[in-house]
């Protein structure tokens, strides 16, 4: 079995990259993707552990950009890592202003936070504040902080800086890397449909077809636009680390089954 879309606290995820592999062994993983938001910080810690557990690592990122206004995130796997580096340190300082953006419309909000501390190399996301904000009794849950000030359109949402999906596709095809449009049915931008062929026509080279948030009925749109268009396959549990009280680090890793004899796993062989 494969998952190609995890992340650890090099990102948003609750896991270490070591904890993530052991969480994924014990799942019964062969191959694992490290896809952090905007980094790859957790690459060399990862290797060192699939090591141990005799486990393959596919290095990967989830790239943020943003197309018709909407935040668009596209999966990379394979990029040489000193030629994405330096683009990614512009990515994660403009995750850093956003999230001061977001502060700020807290305090403005009467919900004062102080900015999370993070490592230079850690991509800051929204449920890094979800989580002060929980920290400071604003809220009863992180998933609450979400619902009432930080989901789209909230009061204290801020969107991504513009980085269009085909720069960012470019981006990494450049490095070396094989772009992949990660959950495109979250995407509310406007109909899978009417933005696959401009991403294609950007370079995109596949399309998640397999994540918790699609819908059978949807995987096999996918899975049929992918044969029309001439794209890999690809699927990941997005994890981010055990549910709240749940005791196991592999709880819903490997959730979807995908075996190693998918499409994608025919391409990196």
């Amino acid at each position: 079995m494969i998952e190609l879309h995890c992340h650890t606290t090099c990102s948003d995820g609750t896991l270490t990259p070591t904890e993530l592999v052991r969480a994924a062994a014990q799942a019964g993983v062969k191959a694992l993707a490290i896809t952090d938001h905007d980094t790859l910080s957790g690459w060399d810690e990862a290797c060192q552990a699939a090591s141990v557990y005799g486990l393959e690592l596919i290095p990967g990122v989830e790239l943020s950009t943003v197309l018709n206004g909407r935040s668009l995130h596209i999966l990379g796997f394979y990029p040489q890592c000193g030629q994405l580096q330096a683009a990614l340190q512009e990515r994660i300082a403009g995750r850093v202003r956003r999230a001061h953006k977001m502060i700020e419309q807290l305090a403005a909000l009467g919900y004062p936070l102080t900015m999370p501390k993070m490592p230079p190399n850690m991509a800051p996301g929204r449920p890094h504040i979800a989580k002060a904000m929980l920290d400071a009794g604003y809220v009863t849950s992180t998933q609450e902080a979400f619902e009432r000030f930080l989901g789209d359109d909230k009061p204290a949402y801020v969107h991504y800086e513009k980085f269009d999906s085909a720069d960012g596709i470019a981006l990494l095809r450049t490095c070396g890397a094989v772009p992949v449009w990660a959950h495109p049915y979250l995407f509310r931008g406007g109909k899978v449909e009417d933005v696959l062929p401009e991403l294609v026509a950007a370079g995109l080279m596949g399309i998640e077809v397999y994540h918790p948030e699609h819908r059978p009925s949807q995987s096999d749109r996918l899975k049929r636009l992918c044969e029309e268009y001439g794209l890999i396959m690809t699927g990941g549990s997005d994890y981010h680390g055990p549910a709240p009280g749940d005791r196991s680090e592999a709880s819903s890793l490997n959730c979807l089954n995908v075996p190693s004899n998918s499409h994608f796993e025919t391409f990196i062989l």
